[in-house]
């Protein structure tokens, strides 16, 4: 598959990559049809985030088509499109179970690291560094989302959301 590549300081090139697989039974496979760059991923391209690596796959914010699911996602099928924010989150552990996505305690293996230069640790995220969990991110074809269930939002759910919304304008 193609993908876009951190190749060092200012520079990126859309390469060929493996494609991504099943490596957790709540896992889903996303085909990626729409991707969006972010500020953040300035950072990145302009070199000040730490632990990257030359084919590092870029882009944290995407949506698409759930193309294949581990055997223990329940909600998710095949088809069904969603939106996949930045964070991954587990949904089990204490921050996730009040909310706080962005603190999870179980999806970034190199916590570690950000713990020695930050002083505390996040949760993993897609397509930011090492530091952050060294996930490939949606600058691609496709994407694997850990903890799918959690990570990935229906369209048919934001859908219901604007227009309650906009019935209340």
């Amino acid at each position: 598959m193609k993908a876009l590549c951190w190749k060092g300081k200012n520079k990126v090139q859309v390469e060929r990559v493996d494609e991504p697989s099943i490596l957790n039974p709540r896992d889903a496979i996303i085909r990626i049809t729409r991707t969006a760059i972010c500020g953040s991923d300035l950072h990145l391209y302009d070199g000040y985030i730490p632990t990257m690596e030359p084919g590092d796959v870029l882009g944290h914010e995407f949506m698409g088509e759930v193309v294949e699911t581990g055997p223990e996602l329940k909600k998710l099928k095949r088809g069904d499109r969603v939106v996949v924010p930045f964070t991954i989150a587990c949904g089990q552990c204490y921050y996730c179970k009040h909310d706080l996505w962005s603190a999870c305690d179980n999806t970034n293996p190199n916590a570690w690291m950000m713990e020695k230069l930050y002083g505390y640790s996040g949760s993993g995220l897609f397509g930011y560094s090492h530091l952050m969990g060294g996930y490939a991110g949606g600058q691609a074809q496709f994407a694997r989302v850990p903890f799918a269930e959690v990570g990935c939002i229906p369209a048919s759910w934001l859908r219901k959301i604007a227009t309650s919304t906009l019935e209340t304008l």
